[in-house]
């Protein structure tokens, strides 16, 4: 066993208590969330143990957001390609249209459980966000989502869908007005109104303990995966393949496999119009280590530590850093990572509404460009597994405009 494998193996002591990933993670906010985030991590330490809670989490992700969730043989797909046996696990068929719920709904609970009455979030492509909305309407919390004005105008769709279930969303006109800066502006409410509200923070980013608590929520992706490949191929895939921005849907479906050495793990960034600076955000192509938004992790910057300009054609990846969990793992040689551009997602946009009769979010899209090319590369003996992350909705009108259709 190699070195790196070792650590590894000790994934269930990560993060430490200082929420750290080796060298990645921490807590790096305003004192005045100091408290709340330990109170935070000590609340959730105490209700991840209460068989209630549990019971509760367990309730509304079958009865209200409908787990499980399929894994799809896309036989269609697969025969086009000529190569690997192609699953997709199908977190798009799950309320709301993504895998954000699974969180949405363990933090809305946990919040309750605080006593927080108010609940604000961040958003990107609109599916945390709306998300959020569904379930803070369902539980009876008030919600305020901060979205940027650019990602506002690319999902308005979204808009719409979070104002209908009673969320205010407030549009972010500073900055690049995208996710990132949707998260300052989330932090600063916070910040103000630590004491009645609780953030729901989308992603397997930010201090400790959100990185945890997201990819805990998320677990039950891979575990479902486990369960359902075993059932339908008597054995474990090959290879799983996840977009990654934050890197939720990736963590969720790479954790319970990490300690299988022989399955490769493949997280796909955004190589928006190539890799230069200001056109892409894959942080592995490019960046360095850092601390934004309250941890540290690979981050797009310059020399001077000023936050590059990031794009992409999907707005849930157009983020400039990565959850430091998947930093961790990178550096461990345990996840790999490759990059998809733009024209790369609009090829296999079309390609998996053509074969297969699905329509991916764009997000989810990117890990979709790298199977095509992918797959063709393996046996077809051998099993590769996509998680679907999120349907494409929302992003109709958007590659109808790029396509040059005028809807």
């Amino acid at each position: 066993m190699s070195e790196n494998n070792a650590g590894v193996l000790d994934k269930e002591n990560l993060p430490d208590s200082g929420g750290h990933f080796g060298e990645f993670g921490g807590q790096y906010v305003p004192e005045t969330l100091m408290t709340a985030l330990d109170n935070l991590g000590k609340e959730y330490d105490i209700a991840r143990k209460d068989p209630e809670f549990i019971k509760e989490l367990k309730f509304y992700l079958k009865e209200f957001a409908g787990r499980p969730t399929g894994l799809y043989h896309a036989d269609r797909l697969s025969e086009e390609l000529g190569g690997a046996k192609i699953y997709f696990k199908r977190e798009d068929l799950l309320h709301t249209g993504a895998h954000k719920i699974n969180n949405a709904i363990g933090q809305a609970l946990l919040a309750k459980r605080m006593g927080k009455k108010r609940v604000i979030a961040e958003t990107g492509a609109g599916q945390h966000g709306v998300a959020t909305a569904t379930v803070c309407a369902k539980l009876g919390l008030d919600c305020v989502v901060y979205m940027g004005a650019v990602d506002m105008e690319r999902q308005k769709l979204n808009v719409f869908r979070m104002r209908l279930c009673g969320a205010e969303v407030r549009g972010v006109e500073s900055g690049q007005k995208t996710l990132k800066d949707a998260v300052n502006e989330a932090m600063r409410d916070w910040v103000t109104n630590v004491e009645d509200t609780h953030y729901i923070l989308g992603s397997a980013l930010g201090s400790h303990p959100y990185p945890m608590m997201v990819r805990d929520f998320h677990r039950v992706i891979g575990q479902e995966v486990r369960h359902e490949i075993l059932e339908k191929e008597g054995r474990l895939p090959d290879e799983l393949v996840a977009c990654v921005g934050g890197g939720s849907n990736a963590i969720g479906l790479f954790y319970e496999f990490l300690e299988e050495p022989d399955i490769r793990m493949v997280g796909v960034e955004a190589g928006g119009h190539g890799i230069e600076i200001g056109q892409h955000a894959a942080r592995f192509e490019g960046g360095r280590l850092g601390v934004l938004q309250g941890c540290k992790t690979y981050i797009l910057q310059n020399d001077d530590g000023q936050i590059e300009l990031t794009h992409s054609v999907s707005a849930g990846l157009d983020y400039a850093a990565i959850g430091p969990e998947h930093a961790y793992y990178r550096d461990q040689g345990r996840i790999e990572f490759a990059y998809a551009t733009d024209a790369e997602v609009m090829e296999a946009f079309q390609a998996l509404c053509r074969t297969e009769g699905i329509i991916p979010a764009l997000e989810s899209t990117h890990a979709l460009a790298y199977v095509l090319k992918r797959a063709p590369e393996m046996r077809k003996d051998q099993i590769l597994v996509m998680n679907l992350s999120g349907r494409g909705d929302k992003d109709v009108n958007q590659v109808a405009k790029l396509l040059g259709e005028d809807i």
